[in-house]
Formats: C-alpha cells, sequence, structure tokens
C-alpha cells in the first residue's frame, strides 16, 4: 500500500463520514460517503445517489471519482468509504464490483483503500487484495 499518514487517515474518514449527509437514499437507506485523496493532496467527496429506476443510481466512490476527473485529476493516492443504515456507519461498507472496477481505470494495486465505522474503527487495504487480477489499461496496451 502507498504512504499514507495517521493525519491523512483521520481527515480522509471525517470527510467520508461528513459526505454521508449529502446521500440520496429514500429507497435502502443505506446511507455511503466517500473521500478521495489525489496525489495533489485535493481530496473529492461523493456520496451515494439512488433513483427510483435503481440502475441510474450512482455510488460515492464513483460520484467522487467522476468529480476528480471531470475537473482534470487523474491520480490518486486513497480513498475511505464510510456507509451504513440511516445516520450511523454500523458496518464496513466494501466499495460494489464496478466502482472497484473505476478504480482499476485510475489507479495503481497498491492504490489505499480505506473501509471506516469512525475515526476509531477502519481497516486498511490495497486495491490488489480489494480486486485480485482485476482488468485495467494494461490489459489493453
Amino acid at each position: 500500500m502507498r504512504n499514507i499518514t495517521e493525519e491523512e487517515i483521520r481527515e480522509l474518514i471525517e470527510t467520508a463520514m461528513a459526505q454521508r449527509r449529502f446521500s440520496y437514499a429514500p429507497y435502502s437507506g443505506f446511507r455511503v460517503g466517500a473521500a478521495l485523496l489525489a496525489e495533489d493532496a485535493t481530496i473529492y467527496g461523493g456520496c451515494n445517489i439512488e433513483n427510483a429506476a435503481y440502475s441510474p443510481g450512482n455510488c460515492a466512490e464513483r460520484t467522487a471519482f467522476f468529480k476528480a476527473v471531470s475537473e482534470g485529476t487523474t491520480e490518486f493516492r486513497a480513498i475511505c468509504i464510510v456507509g451504513g443504515k440511516e445516520e450511523k456507519a454500523t458496518e464496513f461498507a466494501a466499495p460494489c464490483g464496478m466502482c472497484r472496477q473505476v478504480m482499476m481505470e485510475f489507479c495503481r494495486p497498491d492504490f489505499t483503500i480505506i473501509l471506516a465505522t469512525d475515526t476509531k474503527n477502519y481497516q486498511i487495504f490495497s486495491l490488489e487484495e480489494l480486486f485480485p487480477m482485476g482488468f485495467g489499461p494494461k490489459n489493453l496496451a
């Protein structure tokens, strides 16, 4: 995994927790916030956005990535994901397969993924650990 400081971890967790407030989850009640750390130290927030038709919804992780990429940023160090039913995050919310695939597009295998419920309870993984043998741009080279 890439170098990430305790201060950066705390800031990412706090940002992801705050992003949950913006979640639009009237159907599942599962509110997710994400905080994406770019190489230049900018943090991009994201939340999940549901839709009555389900398919048009978007995960917090992809919201953060798409926000960053739409602003010209394509190099990233870490992401923190905080999710859970309604107001309190009570379990670790791992990224779905589509989000892992988006991470493969923009991140190295040692990209850091932090799953948290609060600043004291978190686990750290690499993208490669959560998405072994993932398909990415190098496969098309």
